[in-house]
């Protein structure tokens, strides 16, 4: 794809820092960051996933059975991806296997939409699975990439460009050229971001063409968007770009803890995880920016974990005799089949319940703190800890 609008920056042989509010160096190299208005997840390849609030107090941590390799978020829920091709629901108290992905495809880059995940492998096949951990189908592509799902299609950011799929039946729906071969990507609701290694984060309409590229002084290991339009981007030197189309204006910033494999944007603030292992949080204000460019920075506070245990992944449970407020679900045999249903009242019985298969055992019953059912409906998941009910 020929970019048709090239924007780029003053360029300027002094690069100003970054304001970086807080950061927190996690002890290993870092793959990743989930960022809500709960806090910040973050992955390490020792297998340690850290809690932090968006002020930078470290508030747990999860010790995996291998490297985590992404953590992503699906609404409420956060999960980590890990080196043994299980994937870890942390959204309870306790991380517990949500997803087992085939032993045979080598996790290149994955994410989760309303319980369907899909994975690309570092051969570039596309693989969907559902909530159940059923095969709904499984593509060659090209190699590398970055893979986005929203609730129509699969996006594929790989070495030839972007490539759409089909979220149901997997078919080939759009795809765009790129400059350069694709090594990161976000989404927002009408476009795909791809960060290339031609020093661009190129624009892939989802519905047309969009034809707009940023322009870097590097390739792009990580880019994110905000609500108002603004685009960021990490290169592999260090840097930090943002483009604020509404002011006309293009910034460039170094961080001072390394490049940025990966980064997401929260209410005025961009969390960077590090080439170094560091999380990092910059204030993206716009008061923040006009104090960056006079070179008036915040102090940055050196964040310290504390001395807590690490909670592991576990298939015991707590037992109760009192389900109280919460949500009853029992494990059946249906059509020969192991599953589990919500028996509470109020709740559909023939809908299934996406739960942990190493605690089924025939007859037993649970209480959970409550289920959704996602907007495409179809099955319930579960929100909150699992207590056994006797």
């Amino acid at each position: 794809m020929a970019i048709g609008n090239n924007i780029g920056f003053e360029q300027s042989e002094d690069v100003k820092s970054a304001p970086v509010l807080w950061s927190f160096h996690s002890g290993a190299a870092a793959s990743g960051v989930v960022v809500d208005e709960r806090g910040c997840w973050v992955g390490t390849e020792s297998g340690d996933v850290f809690t932090v609030t968006p002020e930078g107090v470290v508030t747990g941590r999860f010790r995996l059975p291998s490297a985590v390799e992404c953590v992503v978020a699906d609404g409420f829920w956060i999960y980590a991806a890990c080196a043994d091709n299980q994937v870890y629901d942390l959204s309870g108290t306790v991380p517990r296997v949500a997803y087992e992905i085939p032993a045979e495809i080598d996790v290149y880059s994955l994410d989760i939409h309303e319980g369907r995940l899909c994975v690309a492998d570092r051969k570039g096949v596309i693989t969907a699975i559902d909530w159940n951990g059923e095969l709904l189908w499984s593509n060659p592509g090209d190699e590398g990439g970055v893979i986005q799902i929203d609730s129509h299609a699969v996006y594929h950011g790989h070495s030839a460009g972007v490539t759409g799929y089909d979220l149901e039946a997997g078919y080939r729906v759009c795809h765009e050229d790129t400059d350069g071969a694709v090594l990161s990507g976000c989404q927002d609701e009408n476009a795909f971001y791809a960060g290339t290694d031609d020093n661009s984060v190129e624009v892939v309409g989802k519905n047309e063409w969009a034809g707009i590229g940023y322009l870097c002084d590097a390739p792009v290991q990580s880019c994110a968007t905000a609500p108002d339009g603004r685009v960021f981007a990490g290169d592999d030197c260090s840097s930090v770009y943002c483009w604020d189309m509404s002011r006309c204006g293009a910034w460039k910033w170094a961080t001072g803890c390394g490049s940025a494999s990966s980064m997401q944007y929260h209410d005025d603030k961009l969390y960077l995880v590090t080439t170094t292992g560091t999380l990092a949080c910059l204030d993206v204000s716009e008061a923040a920016f006009r104090d960056a460019e006079q070179g008036v920075l915040p102090e940055t506070v050196s964040v310290t974990a504390p001395e807590i245990s690490a909670v592991v992944p576990g298939n015991t449970v707590e037992v109760t005799s009192d389900a109280g407020s919460g949500v009853v679900v029992e494990c059946v045999l249906q059509n020969g089949e192991q599953c589990v249903i919500a028996v509470s009242p109020d709740h559909v019985l023939s809908l299934e319940v996406q739960f942990p298969k190493d605690l089924w055992r025939s007859g037993a019953r649970y209480v959970v703190d409550d289920v959704d059912e996602p907007e495409r409906g179809f099955f319930y998941r579960v929100r909150g800890d699992i207590r056994q009910l006797i």
